[in-house]
């Protein structure tokens, strides 16, 4: 079932792109919508234009980092995330040897049959979530230090104390 678009203006850029071109985006999208269909975590997805590309988010502000769709000088067509993030570092760390990246940008394609289900679904579902799945990162990153902390203090001692003072 192919989902209406946001807008003229978003349908217009897939209608403009070349037909290999187009396919490619609209798997994708399609893909994009699925996977934020099947996860509860992600729920309603966002779609807008953002520098004239096809653009996608979590409704829900702050969950994660937009997704966008384009051509590239590379390929015939990409799955884009925003630079800064590690979305595509995690990701090719992940699977890799699988796709061609355009650095920290994004994953190229080059035919339809290349768009991956499994394994792009979970790039997606990673970018949709980016945000909670960084602050998770970070309070265990916290808590393996905030633990380290406490236990180097729990070896420092007085030496008077019995048990020893921390």
């Amino acid at each position: 079932m192919t989902r209406p678009f946001a807008s003229a203006e978003i349908s217009a850029v897939f209608d403009q792109a070349p037909p290999g071109t187009r396919e490619g985006l609209l798997r994708l999208r399609a893909l994009i919508f699925d996977v934020a269909e099947s996860d509860p975590d992600v729920g309603p997805v966002t779609e807008t234009l953002k520098w004239g590309q096809p653009s996608y988010v979590a409704a829900r502000a702050g969950l994660g980092t937009p997704l966008r769709l384009g051509r590239s000088n590379q390929a015939r067509f990409a799955l884009l995330v925003h630079c800064q993030s590690r979305v595509i570092d995690n990701f090719a760390n992940r699977f890799p040897a699988w796709d061609r990246f355009d650095g920290t940008r994004g994953v190229l394609f080059n035919r339809v049959e290349d768009v991956e289900p499994l394994r792009h679904g979970w790039l997606i579902r990673h970018a949709l979530t980016y945000h909670k799945s960084k602050a998770a990162a970070d309070r265990a990153r916290r808590a393996r230090t905030g633990s380290t902390r406490a236990a180097r203090r729990s070896q420092i001692s007085c030496g008077a104390c019995v048990p020893p003072c921390a």
